[in-house]
């Protein structure tokens, strides 16, 4: 029992929880309905203690896949582009309808690097997330993959996350991955591989883990993990890595029943 990742989320009141392609994707790569709207019940226990939520879902592309399965196999930007742009619109209703039935309203927003970059803009996002949330509704965030160039792509949504957490001044950010935390090695290859529970000093843990490659669905792995760390804990935002195929995953890992990886300030 992790009495450290249970105190954590029973002492943050504004949350941003990021959920990956792999958790948002079933084995054959369609959308995982079931999870969302699981998910979607989880947050709403959580909203009735007074906390506030904001989403990053990755699957766009998951879903314009589950919608366009002849485009699954195409590999140019254009279509992935495109596939993006039809995605989006699917996974926001799945969105809408899982958080529908809990009685919840949603709103969107697509950024790019450009808009955190701009004081401007980044002032818009924050006002428009601090209205959202006042209002009750539970904004849900994802990268504008339809129209971001490399140059101003962020590129994997576990820094998109950060950047939110950081312009949002939340208590606590969750990434939700395919993996249970941080470990010594992979797991997946290394059955005596360990997870790491609490990280208080992150250059120390680059040292003592083997990082691997990113997974089939994402954008990410556990680098891009480690940099959102690097972000949000300079600060004072801890960080928890969890694995988001896990049954009540959000509630368990309130109780301290459900493995992680806390990112302590």
């Amino acid at each position: 029992m992790s009495e450290a990742i249970s105190k954590a989320l029973k002492d943050a009141r504004k949350i941003v929880i990021k959920i990956g392609s792999n958790t948002l994707a079933k084995a054959d790569g369609t959308q995982n309905t079931e999870f969302m709207a699981s998910f979607a019940a989880q947050c709403k226990k959580l909203i009735d203690q007074g906390k506030q939520i904001v989403v990053v879902s990755s699957g766009a592309q998951v879903s314009g896949v589950s919608t366009l399965s002849e485009w699954a196999r195409k590999k140019d930007v254009h279509f992935r582009q495109a596939l993006c742009a039809i995605g989006q619109v699917e996974l926001m209703a799945q969105w809408r309808k899982a958080f529908g039935e809990q009685g919840i309203h949603i709103g969107q927003l697509l950024l790019t690097k450009e808009d955190f970059e701009n004081d401007h803009r980044s002032l818009n996002i924050r006002n428009t997330l601090f209205t959202l949330e006042d209002e009750g509704v539970v904004p849900i965030i994802n990268e504008n993959d339809s129209v971001s160039i490399d140059e101003f792509q962020i590129g994997d949504n576990d820094n998109l996350s950060a950047l939110t957490a950081i312009l949002w001044s939340a208590d606590l950010l969750i990434l939700f991955s395919d993996v249970d935390g941080i470990f010594t090695d992979n797991p997946k290859t290394n059955k005596n591989a360990k997870i790491v529970e609490v990280v208080e000093n992150i250059p120390e843990l680059r040292k003592s883990i083997r990082i691997g490659e990113k997974n089939a669905f994402g954008t990410g792995g556990i680098e891009t993990k480690i940099q959102a760390a690097e972000k949000t804990t300079v600060y004072g935002i801890p960080i928890l890595l969890a694995n988001g195929s896990h049954e009540n995953i959000l509630t368990n890992l309130e109780n301290g029943t459900a493995l992680g990886t806390l990112f302590k300030i």
